[in-house]
């Protein structure tokens, strides 16, 4: 696979939105618009009861923002427009009736943390360690830090993003509340998958919409908040240390 897409298939009533980019499914602002878009579909889409999150290839789930497009930001318009590209996607989960299951296949780094934080209900591998490296390449994870700390909470957000350049285990973020199961093996990840999306596709859809808000409650101001949190990732990414920072990381 070389070129990077987002694409929704239905199975059983089970819409599956997968999303792929050849650098380690990195998030450039065309798939993060997709994705939003993707989100927004199944949510409207009466033939889906229930929304599955994945993404393809057998390595990282997803390595978060695309450097390429960091660096070519030139003004605060451009860093707000790529920024709130990560906010509307969160949005566009968090505002979705249906519950949305995660597969996290593999790595999760700074904004891939944020999409496994902001799935209703993330099954992971073992293999799918988390870092929020933000802050390593003088950012902050600002868009994705609400998502983060209302799944794991105020002190687990605190290690991740300051402690930028650790990995933290699957078992690890299970722990702290961000997975909801792990398993050694690929089988064992989507055996669950299917079993819990089959069944909430038997459930009653009033009921799982009731349930969601209920699971949200208290993050109605989000699409201000996010906007307010792109502006300031926007700012910083323009400063020369940003820059600087960031083409060393792409040199590793």
């Amino acid at each position: 696979m070389k070129e990077a897409y987002v694409k929704t298939d239905i199975e059983k009533e089970i819409g599956i939105i997968e999303f792929f980019h050849p650098q380690s499914n990195s998030l450039p602002g065309n798939i993060l618009a997709q994705l939003t878009t993707a989100i927004q579909e199944a949510g409207k889409n009466e033939k889906i009861k229930v929304v599955v999150l994945q993404s393809a290839g057998r390595k990282a789930f997803c390595a978060g923002a695309s450097f390429d497009e960091l660096v070519a930001i030139e003004n605060k318009e451009d860093g707000l427009a790529f920024f709130s590209g990560f906010a509307n996607v969160i949005n566009a989960m968090r505002q979705c009736p249906k519950f949305i299951i995660g597969r996290i296949h593999g790595k999760c780094v700074g904004g891939g943390v944020g999409l496994a934080s902001a799935v209703d209900y993330a099954i992971a591998k073992e293999g799918a360690g988390i870092k929020l490296s933000e802050l390593s390449v003088g950012i902050g994870p600002f868009v994705v830090g609400p998502a983060v700390e209302r799944k794991m909470g105020k002190a687990a957000f605190a290690q991740l993003s300051i402690d930028a350049t650790t990995w933290r285990s699957a078992n690890w973020a299970r722990g702290k509340g961000l997975y909801a199961e792990v398993y050694p093996d690929t089988d064992g990840m989507d055996e669950s998958i299917k079993r819990l999306a089959e069944s909430l596709v038997e459930s009653n859809p009033q009921a799982m919409a009731e349930l969601k808000k209920t699971c949200w409650q208290g993050t109605d101001h989000w699409d201000t908040l996010l906007a307010e949190r792109a502006a300031i990732s926007g700012e910083l990414v323009l400063s020369d240390f940003t820059k600087k920072a960031i083409q060393q990381f792409k040199k590793k």
